[in-house]
């Protein structure tokens, strides 16, 4: 739960505290150079400078840098890499978490460069690809890199401990599925291997997520980019496989319904998002290919909604004790997480 000025006056209205007692609470959560990201003017600043410049170095990076051929971008690169681990650790030992967060993460961002870098100073690059197309093509020589970042990220993830490090891990996790299923199919276009390649990646990174964040229930959010990368790799996949038939189509509907049922379980909207999105999927395509003819599907469907709407109310009616009731058989520990994440 989100604490803000509004939730402290109602407490004052409840009589839990004085006037004098929200105030000086307030002020001392304003304050506290330790608290997490909250959506205010400074935190916007910090994250829109932090991703600006991680942009510039990855996804902008421009073609004028191969004018410094491959020990000069090596230079350049290892060089802004210590400048951010400089920057991580000023911030942190005077108590700004958000922003020493955001450097040790830029100084991740970084080794994708520093490998290309490296590779072209050495001679060891493959072919007439360059940085740029990192961010916008599948290719299997890409692979050095991403197990580079992936060594570097969990490096400064042990040694710093800021979820948002998860971000650029995540994303090369996310990389690394499209492009190891590019080398296992041999550089041929055959989508269908991709698919399903990307569709089993994902869902190992969906169960190496749900252990960090079962590892990390009694501290910060470790999971939160895991989980995204995971459910992209694996709904992408699996959305993107060819269903030839009705029965398949519909086990993919309820796969959906699945992870919505797990999203709403472990408290991961993530799931429940891409969930919702496959389930319209599915309904568009009975809705435009099964029964395109058909007068009363329409009703049929309008029905479902409303009592889906129902549902919903019934539950927002009983929610705390039915979730009560669904986790009694849980592990204590699992409990744990879940209340917290939750919270």
């Amino acid at each position: 739960m989100k604490l803000n000025r509004k939730k402290l006056q109602e407490a004052v209205g409840a009589e839990i505290l004085s006037n004098e007692q929200a105030d000086r609470l307030w002020s001392f959560l304003e304050k506290h150079p330790t608290a997490g990201p909250r959506f205010d003017f400074t935190h916007v600043l910090y994250y829109m400078g932090g991703l600006t410049a991680i942009g510039a170095m990855t996804v902008f990076m421009t073609l004028g840098w191969e004018n410094f051929g491959g020990w000069g971008i090596f230079g350049i690169s290892m060089a802004y890499a210590v400048f951010g681990v400089f920057m991580a650790n000023m911030f942190r030992s005077r108590g700004y978490h958000v922003p020493a967060a955001i450097c040790a993460t830029f100084t991740v961002a970084m080794t994708p460069l520093a490998i290309y870098g490296l590779q072209q100073a050495m001679g060891w690059w493959p072919d007439s690809t360059q940085y740029q197309d990192y961010h916008r093509y599948i290719r299997y020589h890409w692979l050095y890199i991403e197990f580079g970042t992936l060594v570097v990220g969990a490096v400064m993830a042990y040694v710093y401990r800021y979820p948002f490090l998860q971000m650029v891990i995540a994303a090369t996790l996310w990389y690394l599925s499209m492009d190891l299923a590019a080398m296992i199919a041999g550089g041929r276009p055959d989508w269908e291997l991709r698919a399903n390649v990307s569709m089993w990646f994902g869902l190992a990174n969906i169960l190496f997520a749900f252990y960090v964040d079962f590892r990390s229930r009694k501290s910060a959010d470790y999971s939160f980019w895991l989980y995204l990368a995971g459910v992209l790799a694996f709904w992408g996949g699996m959305t993107s496989l060819d269903s030839s038939s009705e029965v398949s189509r519909f086990f993919y509907f309820v796969i959906n319904l699945l992870m919505i049922g797990f999203g709403v379980l472990i408290s991961r909207r993530v799931f429940v998002i891409f969930g919702g999105i496959g389930c319209s999927f599915y309904l568009g395509h009975l809705a435009f290919s099964v029964f395109k003819a058909s007068w009363l599907f329409p009703i049929a469907l309008a029905a479902i909604g409303f009592v889906i709407i129902y549902l919903g109310v019934l539950w927002q009616k009983n929610e705390k004790k039915m979730t009560a009731t669904m986790r009694s058989y849980l592990p204590d520990s699992l409990k744990e997480m879940l209340d917290n994440r939750s919270a």
